[in-house]
């Protein structure tokens, strides 16, 4: 049977970081991911995790100034230095915590830079940062992002993620499958998830259109369930969802 896990940055997006561990393990799950743990102090957050019984599944690389637009450096040669000291940052409180993969958002593509400068960035950053987190025994994660939500948004699809995978060439690096931004790019879910099972590292899910919780849109998730059972999937599947109402009250698909 599926496991998931609360993702806290869109699920309980209305109360401090600190306080969602604990609404998190109320709601009924076992574990938890989130995007950038970065402000907040890393014993606290230890803390909040061992008082309420949850296991850390995931969290992201620093991604720029994500207030002010940025989402993701990994991409944009003048940014190289940025993107290997996140690195260092990001293994820090991934070893302290326990978390065993961290995921990296390409970003978007400069003006004025071309194709092949992108993806040399690109691949270079993820080596690196691929061998310093397999000294720590740590899986690297590359997610594809729909070109809808975030125009000019470097990586969009599965089949571009594993080109660049392979030219980074380390095992320790896999693909973060969303499924909802899967369905807004190229569908096929079913059919990629089996293809490619061996090269993606963590599942995340919401419904189309509006993002929310399963069942509110057109994916079948009863079917996709069943199918990611079937095919032998062993890892988390993130909650990555906005609750139409508040997440307690829409969670009849958790249930079911």
């Amino acid at each position: 049977m599926p496991k998931f896990a609360a993702n806290l940055t869109m699920l309980f997006a209305e109360v401090p970081f600190l306080d969602r561990f604990e609404r998190a393990a109320a709601a009924g799950f076992d574990a938890v991911e989130f995007q950038f743990p970065y402000g907040h102090d890393v014993t606290e957050i230890r803390a909040r995790l061992d008082a309420n019984g949850l296991k850390p599944v995931l969290h992201n690389l620093p991604a720029g100034d994500w207030e002010h637009g940025d989402r993701g450096i990994a991409c944009q040669p003048d940014r190289r230095n940025a993107f290997r000291a996140g690195v260092a940052r990001a293994m820090d409180y991934a070893i302290a915590l326990g978390v065993p993969r961290l995921n990296c958002l390409a970003g978007k593509a400069p003006d004025g830079v071309g194709a092949a400068v992108l993806r040399a960035t690109l691949v270079d950053n993820l080596r690196f940062a691929a061998e310093m987190l397999a000294k720590a025994g740590l899986e690297l994660l590359v997610e594809p992002v729909n070109n809808r939500d975030i125009p000019g948004f470097y990586l969009s699809r599965t089949d571009q993620a594993l080109d660049i995978l392979e030219a980074v060439g380390m095992g320790n690096v896999l693909v973060q499958y969303d499924v909802y931004h899967a369905q807004r790019t190229e569908g096929e879910l079913a059919a990629t998830l089996e293809r490619h099972l061996e090269r993606i590292g963590h599942i995340q899910i919401a419904d189309n259109p509006g993002r929310h919780e399963p069942g509110t849109g057109e994916i079948n998730y009863p079917f996709l369930f069943a199918h990611i059972d079937r095919i032998g999937y062993q890892g988390w599947i993130g909650c990555e969802y906005i609750p139409r109402a508040t997440t307690e009250a829409g969670l009849g698909w958790l249930r079911r």
